[in-house]
């Protein structure tokens, strides 16, 4: 391994275990995304059941910050929640997402609708659509739901509505 990266590889590691430490602290948090540059900045983007608070990412940020030497690695630190806006990447993100509207791409359609049900293996999503009568002219609104597998799901958002 060559020498230069060498002290980013002991920085990660690192890193790795101060996280993996400061998330089981507070097991209702997840993390969605770790990277760190190579100028040194460190990058944690987490999750949590209930949402994350500003609170929580102070504490994992403080729980790293405070067990790096300084003196060894000279370095930028950034916890941030995962973005409003950003795709769902984890089944354990949807429970809290129970209510929301979420647009959800699979290979063969696209969905959009009400978040009914989330397990560790599917989604189920409602929604109201105008349909032709069974008999006679005119439309009528009918309730449709739909079971819908992770393992199917290419990108899941959750619908923001302003």
């Amino acid at each position: 391994m060559s020498p230069l990266l060498l002290p980013m590889v002991m920085l990660k590691a690192q890193v790795e275990a101060l996280l993996e430490k400061a998330l089981k602290e507070n097991e209702t948090l997840f993390l969605i995304d770790f990277s760190i540059t190579p100028d040194n900045t460190i990058r944690i983007v987490i999750d949590g059941d209930k949402g994350v608070s500003l609170k929580d990412c102070i504490a994992v940020s403080r729980a790293i910050e405070h067990n790096l030497d300084r003196e060894e690695h000279d370095f930028s630190l950034e916890v941030t929640s995962v973005d409003a806006t950003a795709p769902i990447i984890m089944s354990r993100q949807y429970p809290k997402n129970l209510g929301r509207k979420l647009v959800v791409r699979t290979a063969t359609d696209n969905y959009e609708g009400e978040l009914a049900e989330a397990t560790d293996e599917s989604i189920t999503l409602e929604w109201k659509a105008r349909e032709p009568k069974p008999v006679g002219k005119g439309k009528i609104t009918v309730q449709k739901r739909k079971k819908i597998a992770i393992s199917e799901i290419e990108e899941a958002k959750v619908k923001l509505i302003y």
